[in-house]
């Protein structure tokens, strides 16, 4: 299993996007309780539900972990990670840093690496970019990368996303994938 987080403009989804490419992946689709972005997909992006079923779920034991984000859930469905581990196929989460210690701390066996950015003011300029936030979300974001920077030790590898290709193949080297 493959885990991947960083802050919020890391470009963490993108190198999961290009580690998709290859067939031996396979990815998490997580749960959710926000609202779905433009143009995201129920079932391909995230799982879409609401606080109560996902409550329930949480009940259920459906989850190998979950957490609280900005006021919204979200859960890595425990399913469909035992069947494609079974399938001996790379099973890839991209969940937040909270989610991926959570895993590690239950002893949930993985390579776990934290995506960075060269430096603040390039996830400042990445997070403004994208246009998918007001200025004071950016601000929070920016905030929370700060704790999450402090975790990165925590994890088996750090790997700096300063240019694209280089970052994924080293993802992908890490999990003997080249």
């Amino acid at each position: 299993m493959l885990v991947i987080s960083g802050p919020s403009g890391s470009g963490k989804t993108t190198i999961c996007k290009q580690l998709l490419q290859d067939p031996r992946v396979q990815f998490s689709v997580s749960a959710t309780t926000r609202a779905p972005r433009t143009g995201e997909v129920d079932g391909r992006d995230y799982h879409f539900t609401s606080k109560e079923r996902f409550r329930e779920m949480i009940a259920q034991g459906a989850f190998i972990e979950h957490a609280e984000v900005f006021g919204n859930l979200y859960g890595t469905p425990r399913a469909p990670m035992e069947e494609a581990l079974k399938q001996g196929r790379v099973y890839l989460l991209e969940i937040d840093v909270q989610g991926a210690l959570q895993l590690k701390e239950l002893g949930v066996p993985g390579v776990y690496v934290f995506i960075a950015p060269p430096d603040f003011d390039e996830l400042r300029r990445r997070l403004v970019e994208r246009r998918t936030d007001a200025p004071d979300v950016i601000e929070r974001r920016l905030r929370k990368s700060e704790d999450e920077f402090r975790e990165r030790h925590r994890y088996d590898h750090i790997v700096i996303n300063d240019e694209l290709g280089r970052a994924v193949g080293e993802v992908r080297r890490l999990v003997g994938l080249d």
